[in-house]
């Protein structure tokens, strides 16, 4: 499968939202603390009862409100097409007032999402590749990324691509009561 990527304006987010994403648990990566937290958290990975089906627009937050809630200016939105035919997308964050995420830094830029259709898994490399090129080009020195410890897929894929787990948040959704027990990872790509 050939696939070409292109970057596409804010105008062209139903496109795509039209990409799902969606994934099956089938285990997560639990926390388990060393003398309190002092001698670090080890991830271990235990089987999900029963698997289940996380899907990360149902949570109300979809990319076509994300120009509602941010100034998108400096954002960069992708699409990777197969045939014309998109079977995956992402979106950077960078140099945005009031995206805590970027954490007041001009040298970073986060993946806000990525996404690609099941049949088309592979597609994530090229699509991940292309964020970090992008964010270099703006001078980042590091791409942030955050997932869940529900999302082992994501993290083995994350760390396959070079970046670093560089935070566990266990309580970084605990405000939020339909992901309330979720533990909050944020890698970091060196650029």
């Amino acid at each position: 499968m050939t696939i070409h990527i292109i970057e596409i304006s804010p105008q062209h987010l139903p496109e795509y939202k039209a990409i799902p994403s969606r994934f099956e648990v089938r285990s997560v990566f639990q926390p388990e603390l060393m003398d309190g937290g002092l001698g670090g958290i080890c991830l271990c990975e235990v089987a999900a009862e029963p698997p289940y089906v996380k899907d990360y627009d149902s949570y109300g937050e979809l990319p076509t409100d994300w120009p509602k809630q941010f100034d998108v200016s400096n954002w960069g939105f992708f699409l990777a097409l197969a045939n014309n035919y998109p079977v995956g997308a992402a979106a950077v964050a960078f140099g945005t007032t009031g995206v805590f995420m970027l954490e007041n830094r001009r040298d970073l830029s986060v993946l806000w999402d990525i996404r690609v259709r099941p049949e088309a898994r592979g597609v994530g490399i090229p699509l991940f590749r292309y964020a970090a090129e992008w964010s270099r080009k703006r001078g980042c020195q590091q791409m942030k990324i955050e997932t869940q410890n529900v999302n082992v897929p994501a993290c083995r894929f994350y760390r396959r691509m070079g970046a670093q787990l560089g935070e566990i948040r266990r309580f970084g959704y605990a405000a939020v009561p339909a992901v309330a027990r979720e533990v909050m990872l944020c890698w970091y790509l060196d650029l």
